[in-house]
């Protein structure tokens, strides 16, 4: 851990003549980048993966009609077929696994007082007037919510506001191109075709509810952003608009 403060420390002196008080702030903000190239080829690799699964959802909803009834062996039929495509199930979540070491690590250097048995000097360090080892709560007793620190996480909150709301619309359109993903249309290449060929989905429990609350689960951050240090709500914030933008490129 003194270690890599030394480093975020570095990195914030050689940032000192174009951020000033912020550069610490501003290093955060090129660590997260770096973390987000580093993690790059595997959200590549998701996004093919997620497209993947998309096109495996007749072949899963078969297996679902077939062994409904037989959880082990749907479970067995399920990864037989992932393995025989190619299609990782955790695909999706690696890339978000690999990233919280590095949230970790934030969350540590700026709550602690020392570090390595030495002052932390990185709770010198602000963002604008918010110290980045203080949190909302801290910024309302310092001030209020329009106070400097109160200011700086007012403007934290509207890019999350904004980036979960550009999140909220992509996901929604990802769930209307894939219907079968939310079960959407079940039963309806059945009607048109007269019943003939045509696979229904068995309904997974509590899939339901999951696709009418997966659109909303980017404002969660919200929570985040409030109860953390500021420096790790900062890289999460960073993380959470790369992620997006990078969502909207690869899924194109």
């Amino acid at each position: 851990m003194s270690v890599f403060a030394g480093l975020v420390e570095r990195l914030a002196d050689l940032l000192q003549p174009l951020f000033g008080l912020s550069a610490a702030a501003a290093a955060i903000v090129l660590f997260t980048a770096f973390v987000r190239l580093l993690v790059h080829p595997l959200s590549r690799a998701a996004a093919r993966g997620q497209k993947a699964k998309a096109r495996l959802q007749p072949k899963i909803a078969e297996l679902r009609r077939r062994h409904g009834r037989d959880p082990e062996k749907l479970q067995r039929a399920l990864l037989d077929l992932h393995t025989e495509e190619k299609v990782s199930p955790l695909a999706g979540i690696l890339p978000s696994l690999l990233q919280l070491p590095a949230f970790f690590v934030l969350f540590y250097l700026f709550s602690n007082t020392t570090i390595g048995g030495r002052p932390n000097e990185l709770l010198g360090h602000e963002l604008f007037t918010a110290p980045l080892g203080g949190r909302w709560a801290d910024a309302l007793g310092d001030g209020g919510p329009l106070g400097g620190a109160g200011l700086v996480y007012a403007g934290l909150f509207a890019v999350v506001v904004a980036v979960a709301a550009f999140s909220y619309r992509l996901t929604k359109r990802s769930m209307t191109e894939n219907p079968a993903l939310t079960g959407a249309g079940a039963g309806a290449g059945a009607g048109g075709r007269g019943g003939r060929g045509a696979v229904e989905p068995v309904p997974v429990p509590g899939m339901g509810l999951v696709m009418k609350v997966m659109p909303f689960l980017s404002f969660f951050t919200l929570v985040t952003v409030a109860v953390v240090p500021l420096a790790a709500a900062l890289y999460v914030v960073t993380s959470m608009a790369w992620g997006v933008v990078e969502r909207a490129a690869l899924h194109r």
